[in-house]
């Protein structure tokens, strides 16, 4: 019998993580679920199952005490997905010294200090690091210039890793989703909400008005992305950057407003 793989979410209590957590606990394998609040890593802990951490993912001590922890119960790491992320608004005049480290922390020292804490259980395993990017990592939206960089900056660090440990039997790889029905996105919908009247889905409908699938993605559809490329099926890839978006970044800017000529012509 194949022995149950050794999974490690960050980010874990909500979004994509959660929906990682809950398609790997149908394959069986073993959790460590972490994240700074343990009520949502509870919750989900009550239908995955696994190891519960609380703990900042960008700080390093606390990566010491984490794989202390994941040693003693599971010997091993097969999986690492660095979900783990945050905010960073505001254009570069508005974004302040505490935002734009609390955005740099977030989304890129969390996917850092997790991959460099657990390489060395990775190695032994010939593991798979899968880093959760954004298109925002391919492209910048208004005002969110920490998020944005930090986006970018972490397909460096997936390179990089890729590069220094494929020697060592260890592939990294990174998924960039458009929009995803999460928490955080909901919260992003709310100025919309307030300025148009939508309800949330009208809202999410809005923001995807130009995607050619004309939807944002389910948690579960961007979990299953990360699966593939976690497993044997993805052997052989490793540095890339896989775009789940619903097709958002293949649009060409410039020539949307021809496509608004047809609709209104249509009309």
């Amino acid at each position: 019998m194949t022995e149950a793989r050794t999974v490690v979410i960050t980010g874990a209590g909500t979004g994509i993580g959660a929906a990682c957590a809950q398609l790997y606990a149908q394959e069986g394998a073993r959790l460590v679920l972490i994240g700074r609040r343990r009520e949502p890593l509870e919750q989900v802990a009550q239908v995955t199952g696994g190891l519960v951490l609380v703990g900042d993912a960008a700080c390093p001590e606390t990566w010491d005490n984490f794989i202390r922890q994941i040693r003693a119960h599971y010997e091993r790491i097969d999986v690492l997905l660095a979900c783990a992320g945050g905010h960073g608004l505001g254009s570069a005049t508005q974004t302040s010294p505490t935002t734009w480290e609390s955005a740099l922390r977030s989304n890129l020292d969390s996917a850092f200090y997790s991959a460099r804490a657990c390489l060395p259980l990775l190695q032994e395993s010939a593991g798979s690091i899968v880093l959760i990017g954004s298109i925002a990592s391919l492209a910048a939206g208004p005002d969110v210039c920490g998020y944005t960089t930090a986006k970018h900056a972490l397909l460096g660090l997936n390179r990089s890793l890729a590069r220094d440990y494929g020697p060592h039997g260890v592939r990294v790889n990174a998924v960039c989703p458009g929009w995803v029905h999460t928490p955080m996105a909901d919260a992003e919908m709310q100025p919309l909400m307030d300025a148009y009247g939508d309800t949330l889905q009208q809202a999410y409908d809005r923001v995807c008005a130009d995607v050619p699938l004309r939807r944002a993605a389910r948690a579960d559809e961007i979990a299953k992305v990360c699966r593939f490329l976690a497993s044997a099926d993805a052997s052989i890839i490793t540095g890339a950057t896989l775009v789940a978006d619903g097709g958002s970044s293949i649009v060409d800017v410039p020539t949307l407003a021809f496509t608004r000529l047809e609709s209104a012509h249509a009309q």
